[in-house]
């Protein structure tokens, strides 16, 4: 499959199993397929995905969006926009990497991949970006442990890459 950056995806039941973190969002099977995960690619390493939940409770973000700014003065990490014509909010919160063979398939809506605008595609990504750099710094500011998943994922294409060499 190709991953392409601005697109979103449902992840592998065996993706949460490996990482074994509460504070992710664990798929949920009643019939529908979800949450469904927005992707940017990391600046870095190739390889790494990033994913973003999103959430159709936006009345329940706004409150604590207000909330943040009121304390923060500025909220990196939530960002509200449309997709497929809903409004709808990305966790940034929530955050985390993958790579791809934990993707299970790309989410269709009408025969068609979803996808933002340009715009808030790089809204999304400049606050994302930002976020995973205070994070790297030590400060926590998601609720996943992101550094400790990053460092399973980099260890994973490692092997790989070792092991395709190799052969």
């Amino acid at each position: 499959m190709k991953v392409e950056e601005g697109r979103f995806y449902f992840l592998k039941d065996s993706f949460f199993e490996k990482m074994k973190d509460t504070n992710l969002s664990n798929n949920k099977d009643n019939g529908n397929k979800r949450p469904c995960y927005y992707c940017f690619k990391d600046k870095e390493y190739n390889e790494l995905l990033w994913f973003i939940p999103i959430s159709s409770k936006v009345e329940k973000y706004q409150k604590i969006y207000i909330e943040k700014l009121k304390k923060y003065k500025r909220v990196d990490t939530l960002v509200f926009g449309k997709v497929s014509g809903k409004e709808r909010v990305f966790l940034i919160q929530n955050m985390f990497p993958t790579i791809e063979k934990y993707i299970e398939e790309v989410y269709v809506r009408k025969n068609c991949k979803v996808k933002v605008t340009n715009s808030l595609e790089k809204e999304i990504k400049e606050k994302a970006n930002l976020v995973l750099e205070i994070t790297k710094k030590g400060k926590r500011v998601v609720f996943p442990d992101i550094i400790k998943m990053r460092e399973i994922l980099l260890e994973e294409i490692a092997i790989k890459s070792f092991t395709n060499n190799k052969g």
